[in-house]
């Protein structure tokens, strides 16, 4: 076995993922965010040196990057072996994140929930800040004394259902997820499935299409600071009265420019902003 991989910026992981979604053929690639070196990462892997080289050059036909793609032989692992690296267990409160190849031994303590996942793409696994964010403020909305099961959980832009599922995982009655990207719904019902949560409604849009006006109690958007943005009325008027509107995919240092905008587009009994290393999410809580 082979791997071709690079460390990217933050802005070419962005590309890269949409490029791995939505090109053919990229089927060996997958991307991941490593906490511990604080950086993220493309990585390729392939059965021998000739595809892996082939490869090399397919992908840089597609993308333009500034970190160099490295081959090297990949001893005594296949590709699944050399992921596991880079993806381990994680948990909030009582819902804990593991990967699939775990599921027979992780674990898990009485009364606590385990969301299963199988890393076919990066932001498949959880192991992002902005999911972690996300996740923190699903809890937080569920311990402030509101009946999850009796509310309304939509996932805008929900890329590979981690946190529609982690809902429904945390109780919520109604939960909904949607995306433009076709492969992304597909993977969200595929995930689904794993773990045994079958309420969820997963379909293909965007946020006119996904979106109606106070149609959801606690609405998150994990999506990017300038998409929000532009969307802001949008996304205002689709939280009820004395609903949480969740916004992530902020780097920190954006943070206070969205959460000034957002104050300003509606009537809120509570702002608050959340930090996770460079990323931030920006919780607000509608007037009821």
């Amino acid at each position: 076995m082979f791997e071709v991989k690079a460390k990217l910026t933050r802005e070419e992981f962005e590309g890269v993922e949409n490029l791995i979604f939505e090109s053919e053929g990229m089927e060996h690639w997958n991307l991941y965010e490593n906490f511990e070196d604080r950086g993220y990462f493309v990585q390729g892997v392939f059965e021998n040196e000739k595809e892996a080289l082939e490869g090399k050059a397919a992908f840089e036909a597609l993308a333009q990057i500034e970190g160099r793609l490295e081959v090297a032989e990949l001893e005594d692992k296949d590709w699944k072996e050399s992921y596991k690296e880079h993806f381990k267990p994680w948990s909030i409160g009582n819902l804990h994140w593991a990967p699939l190849w775990l599921k027979n031994e992780y674990e898990l303590p009485e009364g606590d929930e385990a969301v299963w996942l199988d890393p076919g793409m990066a932001f498949g696994t959880g192991n992002h800040g902005t999911t972690r964010l996300c996740v923190e403020q699903l809890i937080a909305f569920k311990e402030s004394g509101r009946d999850a099961s009796a509310e309304r959980l939509i996932d805008a832009g929900c890329g590979s259902g981690i946190l529609a599922i982690s809902g429904a995982k945390l109780g919520y009655g109604s939960v909904a997820g949607f995306d433009v990207d076709t492969d992304a719904v597909r993977i969200a019902k595929e995930n689904a499935a794993i773990n045994g949560v079958d309420g969820i409604r997963f379909f293909e849009g965007g946020l006119e299409e996904g979106l109606e006006p106070e149609g959801a109690d606690c609405l998150m958007a994990n999506i990017l600071a300038n998409v929000l943005v532009a969307n802001s009325r949008l996304l205002v008027d689709s939280v009820a009265p004395g609903g949480w509107l969740i916004l992530s995919g902020i780097l920190g240092v954006e943070a206070a420019d969205v959460a000034a905008h957002f104050r300003k587009e509606g009537c809120w009994a509570n702002l608050s902003v959340d930090l996770l290393d460079e990323w931030a999410s920006v919780t607000l809580v509608k007037d009821g």
